[in-house]
């Protein structure tokens, strides 16, 4: 079962990069996001209520769960989509990468969780892959604008990790994740829509199908689906594995550019991805009998 939540995380979030570029254009940014996270937190709420699953949550939960819309589902894309404007969507891959160790070690800070060296090694052998794999993002100037954006990439990482820790805490009181993803998802589109007003910024329809479309894919299988499975994978093997997800989609994002955007593989770009998969083997292979207990088993279960 965590193989699967962890191959459809992978898959989906690695699918969303193609969507996402269909959205650029004419509609700002922040309306963008409040599109897709209201008709995500739309969707979703419709779906459980039709199913009779709809719940209020207990008031003890709702403080975590406006917490949870605020890292997860609206502050961290506001950051993400910022650095966008300043550095390469291959260089905001690899700094979004790095919330393997964010949750390493947010997870050791908030819980206690020990950081074992198995952990460290893989995020390492991951993060280096994919600095290689996006060698040419990274040659650029240490610029001002690139510093900017590299800054906010990791502000928008830790938003990430911290809704993490947050998703975990909830799971830990009895919050089910399915519950916890509509309610944020429904509070961070209220978000946005105040930032959107205080703002001031336009309000732009959706201006033809392949937007709408996009739109569409990004709510129901980039953010109901994929931050549903994500974050029961977080719940069952904790947030360091988990978090190794972020370190490959970025490797599926790649594979689809190579059909449909014609990105050109190099010897360098190839041995970014030979790491990146053997930070998953160190990450998830099973241990011969008689060894310690690992990720892996975990993983198997």
């Amino acid at each position: 079962m965590n193989t699967v939540l962890f191959a459809m995380t992978v898959l989906i979030w690695g699918t969303t990069w193609i969507a996402i570029t269909l959205q650029v254009g004419p509609v700002p940014v922040l309306v963008s996001v409040f599109y897709r996270f209201a008709a995500a937190g739309g969707v979703f709420l419709l779906g459980l209520a039709l199913s009779g699953r709809l719940i209020l949550p207990d008031r003890r939960h709702r403080p975590w769960i406006l917490a949870q819309a605020l890292c997860l589902f609206s502050l961290n894309f506001i950051c993400f989509y910022a650095a966008a404007a300043y550095i390469p969507s291959g260089l905001l891959s690899v700094v979004f990468s790095l919330a393997t160790l964010f949750n390493a070690f947010n997870a050791r800070l908030f819980f206690g969780d020990r950081i074992t060296g198995r952990v460290m090694l893989a995020s390492a052998l991951g993060v280096l892959g994919l600095v290689l794999l996006f060698g040419p993002d990274l040659s650029l100037d240490a610029s001002g604008q690139a510093l900017h954006g590299i800054a906010l990439a990791a502000l928008g990482t830790l938003f990430f990790s911290l809704g993490n820790m947050i998703s975990r805490r909830n799971s830990a009181a009895g919050l089910g994740t399915i519950a916890a993803n509509a309610w944020g998802m429904a509070c961070g589109a209220a978000i946005l829509l105040a930032a959107i007003l205080a703002s001031g910024t336009p309000m732009i329809a959706p201006p033809d199908a392949a937007y709408l479309g996009a739109m569409l894919y990004l709510a129901v299988f980039g953010s109901i689906i994929a931050f549903t499975t994500y974050l029961m994978l977080v719940a069952r093997v904790g947030s360091s594995r988990a978090a190794y997800a972020t370190v490959l989609f970025p490797i599926v994002a790649l594979a689809i550019s190579t059909v449909f955007e014609g990105y050109e593989w190099t010897w360098v770009s190839g041995a970014g991805v030979l790491l990146a998969l053997l930070g998953n083997a160190v990450m998830f292979v099973r241990l011969p009998k008689g060894c310690v207990r690992g990720p892996a088993e975990s993983l198997a279960k």
